[in-house]
């Protein structure tokens, strides 16, 4: 949870003021927000978009511009009306192994599908997700000053933080966990679809603030009838729920950084919002909001 905190040796009321953590909210004071990841850019996003789309969902979909328009992948000139509403973001121009490359080659491989993806989508493209979750601490630092302000890899964090590290951004889950990795195995199967969903409840039951992060591909559904089933199952249990945020991965980094920027004064009786985004928090259990470009005064 993001908080503003300072601690000040004087015991007068200002200093115990000062002892409160500011607690970030989501946007219009929700408490929860929900981000659903797709990477590749398979044609099965077609039938995910629309499932997205019948329950008013918001998809971040990251994309891999030159296998775009070859076989089973998107065609280029479908994508800016297929993801609309949505959001398209960068998995490189070939979808390499990150740490196989040296940092010339990274480069390219990230301004390339950045630029190409720009080219199509109209708009400056600032996400990322790792080929196969691929990085290490060179890859981070190679793409760096690149435009890229988030960069998610594939390693379950199963909890609803927030990332401190948007270039290491850990995913809570993938869809269904570990169900069907394993071909012929239904026990299995059966067990990790059982913790999918206690952890989808479990992020609908809490009262902390809560990100639930869902990644994976939709040509993991591929043909097979009862996995779309399935993944109607998940998106009608998390649609149209009003303490939910439903958020693109970018626009939640935006408002996240927004919030880091907010300006206090030491007592914390006066807080400014240079930003231009509404921010919401809580402070000593009361909710309060702050319009962009105001001052408020607690």
């Amino acid at each position: 949870m993001f908080f503003y905190n300072s601690t000040f040796a004087q015991t007068n009321e200002s200093s115990i003021q000062t002892g409160i953590p500011i607690e970030m909210l989501f946007p219009n004071g929700k408490t929860k927000a929900l981000i659903l990841s797709y990477d590749d850019g398979g044609i099965q996003d077609r039938e995910l978009v629309k499932l997205m789309n019948k329950y008013k969902l918001i998809g971040t979909f990251h994309l891999n511009s030159n296998k775009l328009s070859t076989n089973d992948y998107l065609s280029k000139n479908e994508i800016k009306e297929l993801f609309k509403g949505h959001e398209v973001s960068v998995h490189t121009f070939n979808h390499p192994g990150l740490t196989t490359l040296s940092k010339i080659d990274i480069v390219y491989e990230v301004i390339e599908d950045r630029k190409e993806l720009e080219r199509l989508m109209n708009y400056p493209v600032r996400g990322m997700a790792y080929p196969f979750g691929n990085n290490n601490d060179a890859v981070v630092d190679a793409i760096k000053g690149l435009g890229i302000e988030y960069a998610r890899n594939v390693d379950d964090s199963y909890n609803f933080k927030i990332p401190e590290n948007f270039l290491k951004w850990n995913p809570t889950i993938h869809q269904f966990a570990k169900a069907y990795w394993e071909p012929n195995n239904p026990e299995n199967d059966a067990k990790e679809l059982t913790r999918f969903y206690q952890t989808i409840n479990d992020f609908l039951k809490t009262k902390e603030l809560a990100l639930l992060d869902v990644w994976g591909h939709s040509w993991e559904m591929g043909s097979d009838q009862k996995k779309w089933n399935e993944t109607d199952t998940f998106f009608k249990m998390i649609a149209n729920n009003s303490f939910i945020h439903y958020t693109s991965q970018i626009d939640l980094v935006d408002y996240i950084n927004a919030f880091k920027n907010l300006k206090f004064s030491v007592d914390k009786k006066i807080i400014y919002n240079p930003s231009s985004t509404m921010l919401f928090f809580k402070f000593n259990g009361k909710s309060y909001s702050v319009l962009s470009g105001k001052t408020i005064y607690l």
